[in-house]
């Protein structure tokens, strides 16, 4: 088990919105459905788009770049190009802080 950084707090992020955060050497898109959070990794795999600036649409995020969409809750790829999804990674909510597993 990793240690937990915090990279946010919950008034960061509005719902239906991400938000980029690195940690750990790593860029991880965060994003608020509904008032949970969920955390992807920020860089499509098609041609390296950053998903914390795509449309949300229900769980769906899509690249800004080509237009590849991607589970948030999950990762996995719901649209081409990308053939490939992406890792996602472990959050907890700390009080009003937002901490990712690194």
């Amino acid at each position: 088990m990793g240690e937990f950084k915090k990279v946010a707090t919950v008034g960061d992020i509005q719902p239906g919105t991400g938000k980029l955060v690195e940690v750990g050497g790593r860029k991880i898109a965060l994003f608020n459905l509904g008032g949970t959070y969920y955390g992807i990794d920020d860089t499509c795999p098609h041609r390296g788009g950053p998903l914390s600036e795509g449309p949300i649409e229900g769980e769906s995020v899509t690249c800004p770049w080509h237009g590849s969409a991607f589970n948030v809750k999950t990762g996995a790829v719901e649209a081409p190009p990308a053939r490939v999804g992406v890792a996602t990674c472990k959050l907890r909510i700390q009080g009003s802080d937002i901490e990712v597993e690194v």
